[in-house]
């Protein structure tokens, strides 16, 4: 009695010996593990959205070259005629 202590009976590991402290470890690092691809997935589900709302981007966020672009894949499908793309053009500064 006298060398068992204050622990009456229990070893640190909750009275389950070694397979507690596995278990305790193995939940643990699960735990550690499922925080870590939660923040993963938060991250990468948010670069995805260029609005909060998931609406479509503001005014400054296409570039000035993928504008041409867009313009110039219009025009040359007929979705917009050739005096439509002069405008945008012009409005672009192109």
């Amino acid at each position: 009695m006298m060398g068992r202590g204050y622990d009456y009976g229990y070893n640190r590991m909750g009275g389950y010996g070694w397979f507690g402290g596995l278990l305790m470890f193995f939940f643990g690092a699960l735990l550690i593990a499922g925080i870590v691809l939660l923040i993963i997935w938060a991250v990468r589900a948010s670069a995805h959205h260029p609005t909060a709302s998931g609406g479509t981007p503001p005014l400054g966020a296409v570039g000035h070259d993928e504008a041409v672009a867009i313009a110039k894949r219009r025009c040359a499908s007929g979705e917009i005629t050739t005096q439509e793309y002069d405008e945008i053009m012009r409005a672009l500064g192109a």
